[in-house]
């Protein structure tokens, strides 16, 4: 073998091996419901339970958000965001947290939020003033 078919033969098990790891992050949508049934790694859309607090102590455990998420489906959980609080939380319109059931409770290690628009706070205080 000549060094060019060696060299092609490594960059496809590389690139093999790259699907392969990237395939096994792949989680899919779901409610509360399904991932206690399931018990499989997915995604929740929901909406953050304003009436509970939120937990979150930067001093001692920085990296354990707590909170309540309403699905869905109407099904409310704590979710356990094993990362920071993230910034204008509490402002957030949907969130999409990644995780499993354990338990009760909602554990994530990923999570998305949908804020709202500067440019529609603007055009609330426009139409306002």
């Amino acid at each position: 073998m000549n060094k060019f078919s060696i060299l092609g033969l490594l960059m496809i098990g590389v690139a093999i091996f790259i699907f392969i790891n990237a395939s096994k992050d792949v989680s899919t949508y779901a409610n509360f419901k399904d991932a206690i049934a399931n018990n499989n790694r997915v995604k929740i859309v929901g909406k953050l339970n304003k009436s509970i607090p939120t937990e979150y102590d930067a001093q001692n455990n920085p990296n354990v958000f707590k909170f309540h998420m309403v699905d869905d489906k109407g099904m409310e959980k704590e979710v356990i965001l094993l990362k920071p609080k993230p910034q204008d939380f509490e402002r957030s319109e949907q969130i999409v947290v990644t995780g499993e059931m354990k338990g009760e409770q909602f554990v994530a290690d990923e999570i998305l939020m949908k804020c709202p628009s500067k440019y529609k706070e603007e055009e609330i205080n426009i139409r306002k003033g």
